[in-house]
């Protein structure tokens, strides 16, 4: 049988604090067999989380772990539980092999999405292992720090009729309703993402964490998880062709730096 794909399915940087960074929907790559099956928009993969590994350049610096995923979320979704829940039940949400796009575009070029044993391999190939790598990077630093906290990051278009009404705020942190990360912690960055010139923040609205924050998330046994989903108008362009904008990000990069500062600092605290 052909496999899936013959791409490794993340890149990683083994950081020395208590502090893993994961990218799950940064990656691009779409293996041939997939990408010939997608409809010409589906190939130029739009609802990537594009750029995050500029956006977060300083993430080595500060001591951190870094999880980039490497294929596109059109192949497998990591942010997604492996059984295909809908992690915001009532609403549209794309699935864990998604068969359409953000704007509600059929991504397959027949109509017809991967059956239940290619979804199976697809996540074989590229789900768990991205997820295998993350578990054993959080036990990791658990192991070393006595505590593990888990920064899950994002970025989405800051318009999305299908997902919210108007226009986004800035800076969405999520905690699960709270389950996911220490409240006071989570009072800590909402307020430094507040304080942000110019950009709107709010804790757990529409984006309350996917499914890596809501698993991972664990307060009580000393890991902590924090969704940022950001809007890419601050820090890039939003349409075609997708450029950066190193102008307009370094307004908002001392902010993202200044949370996660404040991840470490919450975290070196209680190291035993």
């Amino acid at each position: 049988m052909t496999p899936i794909t013959t791409e490794a399915p993340f890149v990683f940087h083994q950081g020395t604090r208590p502090l893993l960074i994961s990218m799950p929907h940064a990656g691009t790559y779409v293996p041939p067999s997939i990408a010939d099956r997608l409809t010409p928009v589906g190939r130029e993969v739009h609802d990537t989380d594009w750029h995050l590994e500029r956006l977060y350049d300083f993430a080595v610096d500060l001591g951190a772990s870094v999880l980039q995923a490497t294929h596109s979320r059109y192949v497998v979704d990591l942010n997604r539980p492996p059984d295909g829940t809908s992690l915001y039940p009532g609403k549209s949400v794309t699935g864990l092999c998604p068969v359409d796009t953000f704007n509600d575009e059929p991504l397959y070029a027949d109509g017809r999405g991967p059956d239940d044993a290619e979804i199976a391999a697809r996540c074989e190939a590229v789900w768990h292992p991205y997820h295998v790598q993350l578990s054993a990077e959080l036990a990791r630093i658990q192991s070393q720090h006595g505590i593990a906290m888990l920064w899950d990051a994002h970025s989405i278009r800051s318009v999305v009729p299908r997902f919210f009404e108007g226009k986004l705020a800035d800076l969405n942190l999520g905690t699960a309703d709270g389950a996911s990360c220490d409240p006071a912690l989570a009072q800590q960055l909402l307020a430094i993402a507040k304080a942000a010139p110019g950009h709107a923040a709010v804790l757990n609205g529409r984006f309350k964490g996917g499914y890596i924050t809501r698993h991972y998330g664990r307060p009580a046994l000393g890991q902590h998880a924090v969704q940022l989903e950001m809007t890419q108008c601050s820090y890039m362009q939003e349409a075609m062709p997708f450029h950066y904008l190193p102008e307009v990000a370094a307004r908002i990069q001392p902010t993202v730096r200044t949370m996660l500062e404040a991840m470490l600092a919450f975290a070196e605290k209680r190291e035993r």
